[in-house]
């Protein structure tokens, strides 16, 4: 539940920082938090929303968006389509399963992609920063795989346009997993369990640095959510919302404005934004997408997490340094823009939050409405077993 010591002051520290430039355009003031509903009115309203989302998606109610924004309906996900050149087989699945929990990949011999990425903390790591090679911290916030399969591009910053791409450049990042395609290779064809197991999965023995990259991507595309409460809302059982998640549902949809960005099956338009949290110029500076692309506009920008399984794989955004309430409290107030300084006046990389965030003018009580629908989003805890040892 949102409390004011994790929402409402987090907003108060961060805009003491990180202020509305009054001459920039951009600022807006914050209305005043509309005025809670009696008690009766509540039950009227919840009413009144259980007959409008008893019909089927295409007849709920419009979403509060911008004109240009070229929203989905929330809907359940789709069948995973695994790509013509990385076909899904049962044994390349489990090979990469063995390769995933596998901490010989890495220089050290203690990092394995489940490292970051652990099945029993939602497929993330519960950390603000990820521990990468010899357990120096890293500059972003480890994201789950849970839905990779349906990610249109891979990292906060977009950089990778496959799961094998990604794969391959965690492997070979010398602050991740720190090793060579030559020293994956060696480690691999050392044992002769893993040539037995690229025999099955390819149909001979060889092991290649690309074919272990394929074989980690084939098994990250089969971890799939779609299983929350909300999907079996959306599969007919109306009643497994409560009131107050019904309520959210409606306040995500429309005033809270959140579709703007999180639509579709994923709740994610897989775009970059500007939140104003690139702490331009700052000692936890991160330009984003900028370091990808080299475009003035894209400083700042990250690319939309998906909101499934939100409330477990908290801390949340790029740094990983909020939780929940904090980051619905902040986009309440539309939220912040770094005042541009006098000495960066002329600044052509000054970042330029996006015109999507608005103040919303939300009181308490729907804040936590939105955060209990959010939390209708979570997998069930299902216990993913690692392979029992190394094969050798």
């Amino acid at each position: 539940m949102l409390s004011s010591r994790s929402g409402f002051l987090v907003v108060a520290i961060l805009t003491a920082f990180a202020v509305e430039d009054q001459a920039s355009g951009q600022n807006e003031a914050p209305p005043r938090a509309r005025p809670p509903r009696t008690e009766t009115a509540r039950g009227e309203w919840v009413a009144s929303l259980r007959d409008r989302y008893a019909q089927p998606p295409a007849e709920w109610p419009a979403p509060h968006v911008e004109r240009d924004v070229a929203w989905r309906e929330l809907g359940r996900l789709p069948p995973v389509e695994h790509p013509g050149d990385n076909p899904h087989s049962p044994a390349k699945e489990q090979l990469g399963k063995s390769l995933f929990f596998e901490p010989r990949l890495s220089a050290s011999g203690e990092m394995a992609c489940a490292t970051c990425h652990d099945p029993d903390l939602a497929w993330a790591d519960g950390r603000t920063v990820s521990f990468g090679h010899l357990r120096k911290p890293l500059a972003r916030n480890a994201p789950t795989i849970r839905n990779v399969a349906f990610q249109p591009s891979l990292f906060w910053d977009g950089r990778a346009a496959s799961i094998e791409a990604q794969v391959e450049a965690v492997l070979l990042n010398p602050a991740e997993m720190h090793v060579t395609p030559e020293h994956v290779v060696k480690v691999l064809s050392d044992s002769a369990r893993y040539r037995e197991m690229f025999t099955q999965a390819f149909g001979d023995p060889e092991i290649t640095f690309d074919r272990t990259a394929q074989a980690l991507a084939c098994f990250q595309r089969t971890v799939v959510g779609g299983h929350s409460r909300f999907d079996r809302f959306l599969a007919g059982d109306r009643a497994v919302l409560t009131d107050q998640e019904l309520i959210g549902l409606d306040l995500f949809r429309r005033e809270a404005r959140c579709m703007n960005c999180h639509h579709g099956p994923l709740f994610s338009d897989g775009q970059f934004h500007d939140l104003g949290l690139s702490y331009y110029g700052r000692s936890l500076e991160d330009l984003g997408r900028f370091e990808v692309t080299h475009e003035a506009a894209d400083v700042g920008r990250f690319r939309t997490p998906s909101l499934r399984d939100v409330t477990r794989t908290r801390p949340l955004m790029h740094n990983g340094l909020f939780e929940l309430s904090g980051v619905l409290a902040m986009y309440n107030v539309g939220m912040v823009a770094i005042k541009r300084p006098a000495h960066q006046h002329d600044d052509p990389l000054f970042p330029v939050k996006s015109p999507l965030l608005k103040p919303l003018g939300l009181n308490r009580q729907d804040l936590a409405d939105l955060e209990a629908f959010l939390g209708a989003l979570e997998e069930p805890r299902r216990r993913v077993r690692p392979p029992s040892a190394a094969p050798q």
